[in-house]
């Protein structure tokens, strides 16, 4: 459908608004999910969801309250209804899948009291669900506004199983999934994945989060979920001025738990790319000098172990360039590091080197190589200071060819500082409202040298990508370090379980590829609690757009046979397929290399083994495929025989299955390379 043509269809429902009643409803494209928004008793707001006919959503409330106007919140009277649909495919430059469908129905329904004053709702609704959200018009009397609460609820259903980890709390989202009943939380954040009593799974979040507060989910009433807006240091939630609106608020849904990891809702409901020509995005792999700083091997700062050496990182080039990699991040490289840096952001140079790495030396030497340095800024969440140096620091790597930057802001929740215009300090959140708007200003000015960005201590994705495609990926999970020193490491079921819940919203720098597994010792707590078959396996499970081979280069080339794995498979796909699933117990994605004919599938389980049957018939039909199979050992187990892998080749066809043996932590990484393509019946 055209976009003239979504014009014309709105106008038409339009004129016949008059007629309608009080209530109104709009429906998924598919026809099985249903939005109902109704002025109830007192004059409430309220909107529901069903799904194939049963509610997901019952009555829940919905408004914003101000500091210096009344509130949106009663006596309200819809006052007109606009319908549209829309049916379109775009392109990313990059992604999980080239092509994306954006096909929805759209209710815009504006509001109005007795006083004039006036507010928008605005609602899409795709076959994977539903997003709405706030439009505040300008109007007399909002020339500035602080809100001060978001009335925004989520009725649940009874007796739902939820996946969650708790929000505002001190280590940001870096928590391990924990899977209750509703009733066992107070705070979530988003995406918070539930499965109800009759099997539907939802996962709410949401989206084209800007210029605005993140929200956590508190539980009000019971199964009753209200956003909580992260407040500034001063309490206020958000400062505007109308016209305005608020992020997508967002409910996918899918009758299976693999529905939701085929969604492209959070994406299509952001704005298109607003940089232009994005050629210079590059996604790829790269290795770095970060493990060996993890297991204590380097160290960030100066002295006998310094790991961002000018030596250690030519080393790091050799390795990358003779398999293949894009890049080598340099983390410890800049003056600031010495003493305890996790309080000491403000001694942070962006553009002063330490004397042992010469930073031009090492950039031609890459360049030589055919490898780029990928820069990193750690900030320690002293972000004033990061801000009067960030535009010298980004040039400084425009200048010796970095086109990547990870940026750091190691901090504890609510511990951003920000100094204001009479240099006093102020304490702020990751997500919000300020931070919201400092790591978009990065994204930015990163842009403005061709210089994409992968931001770790994030604020949550919302798929803003797809407006800033340098935007690469970040963290927002626990990743891979936590193998080396958390207190617990991750254990088996947390990778089944993110691809449900934190990857629901956009791609995670997780840092896979440990072939060490039991670094510290097979008795010792710190250690990778997977197979190594796993460890490839996430490299098609856990989708970024660059992805790092974490380990030591001296670990890869002692299993050069499984580290082929590793060299072979892309970070950009065609399209991805996920294939079987249930949250927390496990996942199987299929992917197709972009602009090629190799598919790669990734498996991994919880901490129970098992046999999988995974039919092919996503594969063309009418041509064969060698499947280059990385499997676990039969007697294989992340705890007691780690290394145990087999690496064997199959011919094998759309109408083919293959059987899959998952250890416990364990997994499975398939390439499949065409052989003969013939015409379907030769």
């Amino acid at each position: 459908m055209s976009f003239l043509r979504a014009t014309i269809f709105s106008l038409v429902f339009l004129l016949a608004w008059h007629d309608a009643a009080a209530a109104v409803k709009v429906t998924s494209p598919d026809g099985k999910i249903v939005f109902t928004l109704q002025v109830m008793e007192r004059e409430e707001l309220r909107y529901s969801l069903s799904f194939d006919q049963q509610i997901i959503v019952k009555d829940s409330r919905l408004g914003l309250r101000f500091r210096q106007q009344a509130a949106f919140d009663r006596g309200f009277q819809i006052q007109q209804v606009v319908r549209a649909g829309y049916d379109d495919n775009w392109e990313q430059p990059w992604g999980e899948r080239r092509v994306v469908r954006d096909h929805y129905n759209q209710l815009l329904i504006q509001l109005g009291d007795n006083s004039g004053r006036r507010f928008d709702l605005r609602v899409r609704i795709f076959d994977d669900g539903v997003g709405f959200r706030y439009e505040v018009p300008g109007q007399p009397g909002f020339q500035s506004v602080d809100i001060v609460e978001e009335l925004t609820e989520f009725h649940l259903p009874e007796g739902s199983t939820a996946w969650s980890i708790p929000g505002r709390d001190y280590n940001r989202y870096e928590y391990l999934y924990k899977k209750t009943g509703l009733g066992d939380i107070r705070t979530a954040h988003t995406p918070m994945t539930l499965r109800t009593p009759n099997g539907a799974h939802l996962s709410i979040h949401e989206a084209a989060l800007v210029d605005y507060a993140a929200f956590t989910l508190e539980q009000r009433r019971d199964n009753v979920f209200q956003t909580r807006l992260r407040p500034w240091s001063d309490g206020i939630r958000v400062k505007t001025a109308a016209p305005f609106k608020t992020p997508w608020r967002t409910i996918q849904v899918s009758g299976d738990a693999v529905g939701l990891l085929n969604s492209s809702l959070i994406l299509n409901l952001n704005e298109p790319n607003s940089l232009g020509d994005v050629s210079w995005v590059e996604p790829g792999k790269y290795i770095g000098i970060w493990w060996a700083m993890h297991i204590r091997d380097r160290s960030w700062g100066s002295g006998p172990i310094h790991g961002a050496t000018t030596a250690e990182t030519k080393r790091y080039i050799d390795f990358a360039a003779r398999y293949g990699f894009d890049g080598v991040l340099v983390e410890g490289w800049n003056t600031g590091w010495d003493g305890d840096w996790f309080w000491n952001g403000e001694l942070f140079s962006f553009t002063e080197p330490y004397p042992d790495f010469d930073i031009h030396a090492v950039s031609d030497y890459a360049r030589s190589r055919g490898v780029r340095l990928v820069g990193h800024h750690e900030t320690s969440a002293s972000v004033s200071n990061y801000r009067k140096q960030m535009g010298p620091a980004f040039d400084l790597y425009e200048s010796v060819g970095v086109r990547q930057v990870k940026t750091g802001y190691v901090g504890d929740a609510g511990d951003i500082k920000r100094v204001d215009d009479n240099g006093v300090a102020h304490y702020e959140w990751h997500d919000g409202q300020f931070m919201v708007n400092e790591y978009l200003h990065s994204v930015q000015e990163a842009a403005k040298r061709k210089i994409s960005i992968n931001t770790h201590e994030p604020v949550k994705d919302t798929g803003l990508r797809r407006t800033y495609p340098n935007w690469l990926s970040r963290e927002g999970a626990r990743g891979q370090e936590y193998n080396a020193w958390g207190s617990p490491p991750n254990p088996p079921e947390h990778t089944a379980i993110l691809p449900y819940t934190r990857m629901l919203s956009g791609p995670m720098d997780f840092t896979p590829g440990i072939f060490d597994l039991t670094f510290d010792g097979e008795q010792s707590e710190q250690r990778v609690q997977t197979t190594l078959a796993r460890q490839l396996a996430l490299y098609v499970v856990l989708y970024s757009p660059i992805q790092m081979a974490a380990d030591l280069p001296e670990n890869y080339e002692k299993r050069s046979d499984a580290f082929q794995f590793i060299v072979d498979v892309p970070t950009d796909w065609e399209q991805s397929i996920a294939l079987a699933g249930e949250v927390g117990e496990f996942v199987v994605q299929a992917r197709q290399e972009r602009g090629g004919s190799n598919w790669y599938l990734g498996a991994v389980g919880d901490d129970t083994s098992r046999q999988l049957k995974i039919p092919l018939d996503f594969l063309p039909a009418g041509t064969t495929y060698t499947a280059q199979i990385y499997r676990d050992g039969p007697d294989a187990h992340w705890k007691s025989n780690p290394y145990s892998i087999v690496i064997e080749e199959k011919t094998v066809s759309a109408g083919d299955q293959l059987k899959l043996f998952l250890a416990a932590g364990g997994g499975a990484a398939i390439r499949l390379v065409p052989e003969v393509e013939t015409r379907n019946g030769e």
